[in-house]
């Protein structure tokens, strides 16, 4: 009788600890339903909502890529002029950097191109150097560096550097390389800058100085006289001679075609880059004697606001 019922309550014993694990499993059941996966369906439709869609990622990868690529591009094509040049490829560094300014639009790519621009193309025009924009030619009786400047509508001081020539003589069968390309001028007021172009491409530019309030005028015009150790006239008509502490002119000047106003040089960089001037556009002394080598009378000039 003892043995039956503690085989009984062993049994009953089992009973109840399957009825507890089952029971316990169907709570775990419960609570993960009712509280864990809310949360979790809850979170992955936020996710869902915050994420964009691919339709919608694409359009702005889109327009930024080709942005982000054309600026790549530009100073790439930068970084390879410089190398270029290095190299002493000056023609291969020209073109290079004429790209950027046809094809870049980034404003350091653009700068960085028009600094190497100046210094590429003063040293192909101002030496021995071939290019395309140079003749070959054979001195012929008669020639002279005078004739010849007008007849290929360059200057004096050109020929001598770009050929190397100290003094004014030329003899006959002489050979020579004479440069024959055409300047143009562009001044920006607002800017404060000269750019100069060879036969309407980009050479060169310089930072001036222009008028205080607006003075210097707006058109086109053309380069009328050059004189190198200018004398100034002052407002009451008494001359200044050039070394004269009060001559404002620097060490050139070149003539516009309206009275009273042209290109000099400063003995005050400080007003480059100002509107600072009584109405002419005025250089650093040994950019002006640059541009003074480089620029024939009749030279274009358009000046902008």
């Amino acid at each position: 009788m003892t043995q039956d019922l503690y085989v009984g309550d062993k049994q009953s014993n089992r009973g109840c600890l399957l009825l507890i694990l089952v029971a316990t499993l169907i709570l775990c059941g419960i609570f993960y339903l009712v509280l864990l996966r809310p949360r979790s369906s809850r979170k992955a439709t936020a996710d869902k909502a915050e994420a964009p869609s691919a339709a919608e990622a694409a359009p702005a990868t889109q327009s930024q890529g080709p942005a982000a690529a054309g600026s790549d591009a530009g100073l790439n094509l930068v970084a390879e002029a410089r190398r270029l040049k290095t190299e002493d490829h000056l023609l291969e560094a020209r073109e290079k950097a004429l790209q950027v300014l046809d094809s870049s639009s980034h404003p350091v790519a653009r700068e960085e191109a028009m600094r190497l621009l100046g210094e590429v193309n003063v040293e192909l025009v101002l030496s021995p150097r071939a290019m395309p924009e140079k003749t070959e030619y054979t001195v012929q009786p008669g020639d002279s560096l005078v004739v010849l400047a007008k007849r290929f509508n360059t200057t004096v001081d050109a020929l001598r550097k770009g050929n190397r020539i100290s003094g004014s003589v030329i003899r006959v069968n002489d050979r020579m390389r004479v440069f024959s390309g055409t300047f143009s001028i562009q001044v920006g007021k607002k800017e404060n800058v000269l750019d100069l172009f060879l036969n309407d491409r980009f050479f060169k530019r310089y930072r001036v100085g222009t008028g205080e309030y607006g003075r210097t005028p707006v058109g086109d015009f053309v380069i009328t006289e050059k004189i190198a150790q200018p004398t100034w006239w002052r407002p009451d008509g008494k001359p200044v001679p050039f070394g004269d502490p009060e001559n404002v002119l620097g060490t050139h000047w070149l003539s516009l075609n309206i009275p009273g106003y042209g290109i000099h040089g400063t003995w005050e960089p400080d007003t480059i880059g100002k509107q600072a001037s009584a109405g002419c556009i005025r250089l650093l002394n040994e950019e002006v004697e640059e541009l003074f080598t480089l620029v024939p009378e009749g030279t274009p000039v358009t000046i902008k606001d």
